[in-house]
């Protein structure tokens, strides 16, 4: 049994997708769909997936409750919602209320695009992530390297909240720099409710000629900060495409990680931090 923790799907003619730009994103500018990626998947051992937001949209979420209704594939969703609106624990209890909303894992905000570093220790904010707790909900970090210090201030406040670090924390692989990155996700990983995904590796190294041995040096440092038991595989697909086909993502994961551990990394961390 293999779970694959982080993926997308999208439709254009539903909405765009407006951070696909750039002529080296122009392959992503297009539809994909859970039966894209089912054959995929499926040859590649997977048996259940977590589709993961895209946009700050709110009709996404009901939208990727719906898929996961009716697709075996798909067995949990990391929504969006307004995090800072203070009618969210009503929201998060509307939308276990639809089609598919017993699917509902987590949610997620693009941190990542948010000018303030430090939004996450925003007050509106801390009421959201509470709210998140409450619900027994997952929150999915998706930060770049100078917002994991926030990101750390956040989880101390939210010892009760389960926190999953996307992508590492987007670490400079193309460059071959750790630090400060990895001093920064040590001090998120000595929480122990702090949990990571080893997803999103190809598209922070070079997509043109990245070898396994660019990503072990980042691999090993979260293995060794987290723990096998506190990892999980995801293959970012589609976003990983122009840089790696999804069985060439989870070949490189497989070989980044021992025997040993690989029983946590594919499949039970997932499964247990996920409830799936």
């Amino acid at each position: 049994m293999t779970i694959d923790a982080h993926h997308h799907v999208w439709d254009l003619s539903v909405r765009d997708q407006d951070w696909i730009t750039g002529p080296e994103l122009q392959p992503l500018r297009r539809n994909f769909t859970v039966e894209d990626l089912e054959p995929e998947a499926r040859a590649a051992g997977v048996t259940g997936t977590v589709l993961v937001q895209t946009v700050t949209v709110a009709e996404e979420t009901p939208e990727f409750l719906a898929l996961a209704d009716t697709h075996e594939l798909v067995v949990g969703v990391v929504g969006w919602t307004d995090l800072t609106h203070p009618g969210i624990a009503d929201e998060l209890a509307r939308l276990r209320e639809l089609p598919g909303g017993s699917y509902l894992k987590g949610i997620r905000h693009q941190v990542q695009g948010e000018p303030d570093p430090e939004w996450l220790l925003r007050r509106d904010v801390h009421r959201g992530l509470t709210a998140l707790a409450d619900a027994g909900l997952v929150y999915d970090l998706i930060v770049r390297p100078h917002q994991l210090p926030a990101a750390v201030k956040a989880a101390q406040a939210h010892p009760h909240l389960t926190f999953v670090l996307d992508h590492l924390g987007k670490p400079p692989i193309a460059s071959g720099t750790l630090d400060p990155w990895a001093t920064a996700v040590r001090s998120l990983a000595a929480l122990p409710h702090t949990f990571c995904k080893l997803s999103g590796m190809v598209t922070e190294a070079d997509p043109a000629s990245w070898t396994v041995d660019d990503l072990r040096p980042y691999a090993d440092t979260v293995l060794d900060a987290f723990g096998p038991d506190r990892l999980m595989f995801g293959s970012d697909w589609p976003v990983c495409t122009p840089a790696a086909t999804y069985g060439e993502v989870l070949d490189a994961t497989t070989r980044l990680i021992t025997p040993a551990d690989r029983t946590a990394v594919f499949e039970t961390t997932a499964t247990r931090v996920y409830g799936l």
